[in-house]
């Protein structure tokens, strides 16, 4: 691939994550992704064929992005503890390099779960659990984490992260009434999430 193939496809990369992200699968067409990249849609289309194929790229480099950011997660020399406030770290900043992800993902998910179903069938998160287990068995132990309440967890960390950016317009309008502003309930959201999921994992220590 030459240079100049190179910028081209960065250049549809970035205009498709644009346009998927504000109007969706269904909604993006083709010649607006050419047009916010400034190219022509023959062009465009010797790139990608179909809308289908570029959307499937889209979502594989942006999911590679993110989980390249969380590869530290399954490295030994952290405690459990420490992943998670990395986890969140990593997370909420994520969201606020890309803060229409949320909501394009969560309504592609209802548009068409089948689709990201494909998109994620390649990760084995059995195997991701097996590892954590091998690297915090007494930890895990010690919080009361199974294999069996890990969806319970994961799902309710996932959730804490995400849900600030997926409801930001009515948040806004209610950090506003208390004057608080966004961007700093967001900075401090980085610590508070950890220290609210560690301290429930305690909670549930103290209760075993």
């Amino acid at each position: 691939m030459t240079e100049k193939d190179k910028q081209t496809e960065e250049k549809i990369f970035e205009a498709a994550t644009e346009v998927f992200e504000e109007k969706g699968m269904d909604g993006a067409r083709m010649q607006d992704i050419a047009d916010r990249a400034g190219i022509n849609k023959a062009l465009l289309h010797y790139y990608y064929r179909t809308k289908d194929h570029l959307f499937e790229t889209v979502f594989q480099l942006l999911a590679g992005k993110m989980l390249r950011k969380f590869a530290p997660v399954f490295e030994k020399d952290l405690t459990l503890e420490e992943k998670i406030r990395f986890f969140f770290q990593q997370h909420i900043t994520f969201m606020q390099e890309n803060p229409r992800l949320p909501s394009f993902v969560l309504n592609e998910i209802n548009r068409n779960p089948d689709r990201i179903k494909k998109l994620l069938k390649n990760v084995d998160f059995k195997k991701l659990w097996m590892k954590i287990e091998e690297q915090h068995k007494d930890e895990l132990e010690k919080y009361n984490i199974t294999i069996d309440n890990i969806p319970q967890i994961m799902s309710t960390i996932a959730a804490i992260s995400v849900f600030p950016f997926a409801a930001r317009g009515i948040l806004e309008g209610i950090f506003e009434n208390l004057g608080v502003e966004f961007d700093t309930y967001i900075e401090e959201r980085k610590g508070f999430a950890a220290d609210f999921v560690i301290g429930a994992l305690q909670s549930r220590k103290a209760s075993k």
